[in-house]
């Protein structure tokens, strides 16, 4: 891993995230979309290579009986380097912190 590398546990900006879906092959959504959807999130982590969002995932659902992992993108030239299974790993032990043993991916 590379020492610029930072995990933040909150969304990224509505622009990080479009960037950062479009850049990584998902389809963007409108800046109000993301917003909105960002400021609902059950939880989020972000890696940071020192100020550009790099790779992300999220949790989202009602917070009580569903619960699904979405956003899992990482962008293109640092794929390869565990990134994205960081970011799982980070999502699956929010996931098992909060006892939920069943989500959707």
């Amino acid at each position: 891993m590379n020492d610029h590398f930072t995990t933040i546990y909150e969304p990224p900006t509505p622009k990080e995230y479009n960037d950062l879906r479009l850049e990584g092959g998902i389809s963007g959504k409108s800046l109000e979309a993301a917003a909105v959807g960002l400021k609902n999130s059950l939880f989020a982590v972000c890696i940071y290579d020192k100020t550009t969002l790099i790779g992300m995932g999220r949790v989202i659902g009602d917070g009580g009986a569903f619960f699904q992992i979405v956003d899992i993108v990482v962008k293109p030239s640092y794929q390869g380097k565990g990134l994205g299974k960081m970011v799982m790993k980070e999502l699956i032990n929010y996931l098992d912190k909060k006892h939920i043993s069943r989500f959707l991916c």
